[in-house]
């Protein structure tokens, strides 16, 4: 199937579940549980972190959302392009930046061989233990976030939240 086979597939579509309004509970624990999750983090790092990990799972929704997100809180255009080569540009981010980004691709890719204990390692020496843990679970939220919109084909774009 071609990209513009797929594109067309994609415009017939039928309306998927609303899951905001068909499972409030749980839409309403996840955003407490993202709530919590970013509290007492860098808000620029916040960004980063789900910017890769929308990358990753290419969530072309969330990856929308968070680039915008991240341009109105002061992010420079040149570090958006580079959070997905942030290995080969190292010097466009903070050691704490690329431990961050480092944990978020060991957790969103987990399937690939888990969290090797350098990865963690590298980011325990970055993050006291309160702010790992929050930092594990924002990576978490962020990955189901990017689940739902897939799979409840949100449009990138309309950041619908």
């Amino acid at each position: 199937m071609t990209n513009q086979e797929h594109s067309s597939d994609a415009a017939v579509r039928s309306p998927r579940v609303n899951f905001a309004k068909a499972a409030p509970k749980a839409f309403k624990a996840l955003i407490g549980f993202d709530a919590a999750a970013r509290e007492g983090l860098d808000p620029a790092l916040v960004e980063l972190v789900q910017i890769r990990s929308s990358q990753l799972n290419k969530c072309a929704y969330c990856l929308h959302m968070h680039t915008t997100d991240a341009r109105k809180a002061g992010e420079s255009e040149e570090r958006l392009h580079m959070v997905a080569v942030w290995e080969e540009a190292a010097h466009f981010f903070t050691a704490k930046e690329r431990a961050a980004l480092a944990l978020t691709e060991a957790v969103t890719l987990v399937s690939h061989g888990g969290v090797p204990d350098d990865v963690y390692a590298r980011a325990a020496a970055h993050f006291d233990e309160t702010e790992l843990a929050r930092l594990l679970a924002l990576i978490f939220t962020i990955n189901t976030w990017n689940r739902i919109a897939i799979s409840t084909a949100k449009v990138p774009g309309t950041d619908e939240r």
